[in-house]
């Protein structure tokens, strides 16, 4: 059977120097300290108020030498920052040409990543043609949205705490050093808890980005992504799982997903 593969675009971001280990450390939300080479994490570039600048995917290619995986229209954001932010810091930033071909269910060999953002096993194969079975672009997107996987413009902006879109588990250490934004995750996972997380529904109605979700005459969330009666949406956390919602200003139902 052949392997099932898809085009994964991404922008690349380098990071290479004596100080590289080091200033990424104090730089992105994970410990890429830990990574061995070859190994790679996610992680989050922040604001000192946590708001995501950017999530990212991290390769170790060396000892001093990473590897950024971003979102297509965050390289030029990702490298800015981490330029302006690098001080005295013997480190070199730069954007790379890359190509990333996503391949499931059976690890390739080459220069790998692990992708944890489909529900079933998936590696991105760098600079490497891989035949296969390709994934259709929609597919694709739904396979995202059944694993409650959050997406930068959609599910990820300046109104969304980490924690909110579950992206904490993932992409954030809290036995590492100190790092912009580290003392609002930190206060929220130890002291608090969030009013409302990412939630899969399924639609028996037509549904778009920013439809509002009605519980027992209450609105109680916003739809973030629709893909093939599937829908993300922020829900309220007292919402009971598999609640009923009702799709604001529509005839039909979205049911949460348990």
């Amino acid at each position: 059977m052949p392997l099932a593969t898809a085009v994964r675009p991404r922008a690349f971001v380098g990071v290479s120097g004596p100080d590289a280990a080091d200033y990424l450390q104090r730089m992105v939300s994970n410990d890429v300290e830990a990574l061995a080479d070859g190994e790679s994490c996610d992680a989050l570039l922040l604001t000192p108020k946590a708001r995501v600048i950017a999530p990212l995917r991290v390769l170790r290619r060396g000892a001093d030498d990473f590897l950024l995986l971003a979102e297509p229209e965050l390289g030029e954001r990702v490298h800015a920052h981490l330029t302006r932010m690098r001080f005295a810091a013997k480190v070199e930033v730069a954007l790379e040409e890359h190509a990333s071909t996503l391949v499931f269910d059976e690890r390739p060999s080459g220069v790998v990543v692990a992708n944890d953002d489909y529900g079933r096993a998936a590696w991105e194969v760098l600079d490497a043609d891989v035949a296969g079975e390709p994934v259709a672009e929609d597919e694709l997107e739904r396979m995202r949205v059944a694993a409650g996987t959050p997406r930068f413009g959609a599910e990820i902006d300046d109104r969304v705490l980490p924690a909110e879109a579950g992206l904490t588990a993932r992409a954030v250490s809290f036995t590492k050093g100190c790092y912009p934004g580290q003392e609002p995750i930190a206060r929220q996972h130890y002291r608090g808890k969030v009013n409302r997380t990412l939630r899969v529904l399924e639609l028996d109605a037509d549904a778009a980005p920013d439809d509002e979700l009605v519980y027992e005459g209450k609105t109680v969330g916003r739809v973030t992504s629709v893909a093939d009666g599937l829908a993300l949406a922020y829900v309220r956390t007292e919402v009971p799982a598999s609640a009923a919602l009702e799709i604001a200003a529509k005839t039909g139902f979205a049911r949460l997903r348990s």
